[in-house]
């Protein structure tokens, strides 16, 4: 296990800004050194959350230079690459500059978990910058809107992914049956790298899909028609949940009408009871119109909404604190339940536990009022970070690291949880 000697709150504190900044290429923050060189979606949230009361200025960069790719249709793409550095799948496989709705800056053809309305909530929060929520706002609304017109797929209210990178959750069990139903693709593309962190992973036909989008001109008619994969996720869609509230309660600011956020909301809301829930949350696979039975950390995502009817709260905390989860490890939050034969500890979201997701459940427990939920959630990720740094991930057992190091979330999540610690 990594270990490390004992830091307190203000050493860790520096570290995390040291890690942060280090990652800082200018114009954004990139993930981690070396196998993540560009701007990550959702990544880039999370960095603007966690230095909304450090470096404030900072933090609106990040989300700024992220909403600099935003395509004409509204859709934030899940990669913005502002640097020549190497990177497969690359602006060559992607090709946004042979569409017309894609802004100069090369990016991705997917989006991503649209956490943003979050994050410009939590930037004014800690802020009070109503002239930057006037300036983003727009980009959010449009975002939202592509969402509805463009992702739901299934007719429900919900937005389908239509690629596992979309979910952030990339290597998730949830994809597996999904995933079993395409080709037997090889393309003969090897990454050391990956190959060592993803073992068995299906990334060859995770370029497939996103070949197929391309050569289909990213066209959201051929997503309803013909696209192979198309999967209804609780952690999406309980992230879009949350944000449409954040721009509900932002709207009067810029003069704009809440009524259409709060509607949407009211609509995801009663999509997710509806279509998703089965005694937890599970993803459904649009193709074969059934959930997939593998409870996953994303099934929790819905927890964010706080008009969650009751009865549901508390039948998601019965799982999440027993055995199938928090109640049988060290560590919060496995991102698959134990008892299932996909949980392998040393797989990305197959097992390990993660800062983000940790994060948003904590979140999740103080809009319902679960204060020692919420504590234990508190508690257990900065254990994680205290003795093993900054990981992408952690050993949800032995609290061990995982993946790359000085992991920019990690860091500026950690500093948001610091800050509450000392009450600021």
């Amino acid at each position: 296990m990594d270990a490390r000697p004992a830091v307190d709150d203000a050493a860790l504190g520096r570290e995390a800004l040291s890690v942060l900044d280090a990652n800082w290429t200018g114009t954004a923050t990139v993930p981690a050194p070396g196998l993540y060189p560009h701007q990550w979606s959702w990544d880039s949230a999370f960095v603007a959350m966690g230095l909304a009361r450090h470096r404030p200025e900072r933090s609106r960069a990040e989300l700024l230079s992220l909403l600099a790719g935003q395509w004409a249709t509204g859709m934030v793409p899940h990669i913005v690459f502002h640097t020549p550095e190497a990177y497969f799948p690359g602006p060559s496989v992607w090709r946004s500059h042979d569409h017309d709705a894609a802004p100069r800056v090369l990016t991705s053809g997917l989006t991503a978990p649209p956490v943003h309305g979050l994050a410009l909530w939590w930037i004014y929060r800690h802020t009070g910058d109503v002239e930057f929520v006037r300036r983003a706002f727009p980009s959010l609304v449009a975002q939202h809107r592509y969402l509805a017109a463009a992702r739901d797929l299934g007719g429900g209210g919900l937005a389908a992914i239509v690629h596992p990178w979309e979910s952030g959750m990339d290597d998730s069990p949830a994809w597996d049956q999904p995933l079993a139903a395409l080709p037997e693709i090889r393309y003969g593309y090897r990454n050391l790298d990956l190959d060592e962190r993803h073992p068995d992973s299906d990334h060859d036909r995770y370029v497939w899909l996103a070949l197929r989008y391309r050569d289909a001109g990213y066209r959201a008619e051929y997503l309803r028609e013909d696209h192979p994969f198309a999967v209804e996720c609780p952690l999406f869609n309980g992230i879009w949940l949350a944000s449409c509230q954040a721009l509900a309660e932002l709207a009067p600011l810029v003069r704009a009408d809440p009524a259409p956020h709060a509607e949407r909301a009211e609509r995801i809301r009663s999509g997710l009871l509806e279509r998703l829930w089965d005694g937890c949350f599970y993803a459904r696979d649009l193709r074969t119109d059934r959930l997939i039975p593998v409870c996953t950390v994303g099934g929790f995502g819905p927890l964010l909404d706080p008009w969650l009817p009751a009865e549901h709260v508390g039948a998601l905390v019965d799982v999440l604190q027993s055995a199938r989860f928090m109640g049988a490890t060290g560590y919060p939050v496995p991102s698959c339940e134990i008892r299932a034969s996909q949980f392998d500890r040393t797989r990305y979201w197959r097992g390990p536990s993660w800062v983000n997701t940790n994060w948003l459940l904590r979140r999740a427990a103080s809009v319902h009022g679960l204060g020692p939920l919420r504590d234990q959630l508190t508690g257990g990720t900065l254990r994680l970070v205290r003795q093993a740094g900054f990981r992408e991930c952690f050993d949800p057992f032995d609290g061990s690291g995982r993946g790359c190091r000085d992991f920019s979330w990690s860091a500026a999540l950690t500093l948001d949880l610091l800050a509450d610690n000392v009450g600021t």
